[in-house]
């Protein structure tokens, strides 16, 4: 419930009030704008609120207990201090924002209607529009690790261990042939089983990269589309299923898997005894 004081609810009861709209958006740098829908600016605890500074947002979606509120805002580019060039450079990201309802003939009295912090923002031709999140958005971020059958981590980073640069794990390719845009055959894979770059990465030097579908003796066929001629050169890395056996098999790298592969399926929440079964407490794997 919103703490409104006698005041200013003895106003609003009047039905003839003097109301309107103020944000504050405080960036990580600390560097702070207000703005208004009010016709004037407005000085209220310090800060000026512009008016006229197009910046308008939609009916918020207040709910109660730890649901999320959201809303979204949307404003123009102008001297108010809502630079493209910021936007670009993230500086609003994370931006906290808070809105009230104000009196503008006593500024004193308002009642705070949202607080909270910009989400995505999105860029328009000379305007933004930035999601709002409120204050219980971080209870929607993942904590911790998800227990799941399949490795967990990217193929190369610190916790897999795997050095991508390893001429057994990667290599510099040209291409010899196209077969329209998504199937490529490569000089320098011949020392490499068939299969070995099957879900791995195609790093181009134009700096494109490509997701490699399928392996076969040196054709590699990417899931999109993509602008490659002959002679075009690229870094092929070695790809990785997430499974198990693959990382004891194809990488011996057992020891860093990050995947839970004994985690018994769903059908063994389903499962009873059943006559002519053996029932001796050992290992279902073996």
């Amino acid at each position: 419930m919103r703490g409104v004081s006698g005041e200013l609810q003895a106003r609003l009861d009047t039905g003839a009030t003097t109301m309107c709209r103020c944000w504050l958006i405080v960036r990580r740098d600390e560097v702070r704008f207000g703005f208004t829908d009010h016709d004037r600016d407005l000085l209220i605890d310090g800060d000026v609120f512009k008016a006229g500074s197009g910046l308008d947002a939609s009916v918020l979606e207040a709910s109660t207990g730890l649901s999320v509120d959201n809303g979204q805002a949307v404003g123009a580019l102008s001297d108010a201090g809502l630079t493209e060039a910021d936007i670009m450079a993230g500086r609003y990201d994370g931006a906290e924002v808070w809105q009230w309802l104000v009196d503008w003939s006593s500024p004193k009295l308002k009642v705070l209607l949202f607080r909270g912090f910009l989400g995505e923002i999105r860029r328009g031709t000379g305007a933004f529009e930035a999601e709002l999140r409120g204050i219980t958005e971080a209870l929607n971020q993942p904590l911790g690790r998800m227990y799941l059958r399949e490795c967990d981590r990217v193929f190369g980073d610190t916790k897999c261990g795997i050095d991508v640069d390893d001429p057994t794990y990667s290599a510099d390719v040209t291409v010899l042939e196209t077969s329209g845009r998504r199937e490529f055959t490569f000089d320098g894979l011949s020392g490499f089983q068939d299969g070995w770059f099957a879900n791995g990465v195609i790093r181009w030097t134009s700096g494109a990269v490509s997701l490699v579908k399928a392996d076969t003796g040196g054709v590699l066929e990417v899931w999109e589309e993509v602008e490659v001629a002959v002679g075009d050169e690229a870094r092929v890395i070695a790809g990785c299923d997430k499974q198990a056996s693959s990382c004891r098999v194809k990488f011996g790298n057992f020891l860093n898997f990050r995947g839970f592969p004994h985690i018994p399926g769903e059908d063994w929440v389903t499962a009873y005894p059943a006559s002519g079964e053996t029932h001796d407490g050992g290992s279902l794997n073996a």
